[in-house]
């Protein structure tokens, strides 16, 4: 089967991450290995013909094989992900084609920069999956993830997050809260500027790989403050919500 091929895989596991995000466990018949950073597409036909197709990044790191992981948040009036939500159950069929991207990747081979991870809420899930393939494969370059959300109930993955960086000391997990922090947070409570941009970088040694996923204004000041700071345009990947090229 190519790998670009529709197939139906069946659900595993659904998980809650956060009031307003769920992670479905999808077992494939055909399994293809993904690079961490890769989506799926997911399609939804319903009785009279019509369908709809939306991406969704994987989550699950490469090693963890014959089946994906895809995080999903719920979009109000989201034909897809309202669907997912409300109409989904473990033992469903879901049809996804994938792997897809090559852009938006991270192999982590050895010799590889110091990692800087920038997400921005859902922004985060192609992140988890670097950071998850970093910890399978005993990855201990230095490497921090900046994650900006609106409360401390829209963190995505907060419990193995906060295990991670303490357990790790080469990992750093820096969070921003844009509209509630969390009572007596010292931390950042805005959105990415310059500034914060530069503080953060100053964490880690010089020229990191960056990766920034998010919506388009966060994705921009972020991309746009690092290359003030020096770091040439090769080495600063994106990517913005919304759909992609099939």
């Amino acid at each position: 089967m190519s790998r670009l091929a529709w197939q139906q895989a069946t659900v595993t596991a659904i998980r809650p991450e956060t009031p307003r995000v769920k992670t479905f466990v999808l077992a494939l018949p055909a399994f293809t290995p993904h690079l961490a950073g890769q989506h799926y597409d997911l399609r939804l036909t319903a009785e009279d013909g019509y369908q709809a197709e939306r991406s969704y990044s994987i989550a699950s790191p490469p090693e963890q094989t014959g089946e994906i992981e895809l995080t999903v948040e719920f979009i109000d009036e989201g034909e897809v992900s309202g669907y997912l939500f409300e109409g989904v159950a473990v033992g469903d069929a879901l049809t996804v084609r994938g792997p897809i991207g090559g852009y938006f990747v991270w192999r982590g081979a050895p010799g590889a920069p110091p990692l800087l991870l920038v997400g921005g809420g859902s922004g985060v899930v192609p992140l988890m999956a670097m950071l998850r393939h970093r910890q399978r494969v005993g990855w201990r370059e230095p490497t921090l993830l900046l994650l900006v959300v609106r409360t401390p109930e829209d963190v995505i993955y907060q419990a193995e997050l906060t295990a991670l960086a303490l357990s790790d000391p080469t990992f750093q997990l820096i969070l921003s809260y844009t509209r509630q922090a969390p009572p007596g947070w010292a931390g950042y409570q805005r959105r990415p500027d310059a500034a914060l941009v530069a503080e953060v970088l100053a964490r880690l040694p010089p020229t990191p790989q960056c990766f920034v996923c998010g919506p388009t204004g966060l994705v921009e000041t972020v991309a746009n403050a690092l290359q003030a700071r020096g770091l040439p345009p090769s080495d600063i990947l994106t990517e913005r919500f919304g759909p992609t090229g099939r």
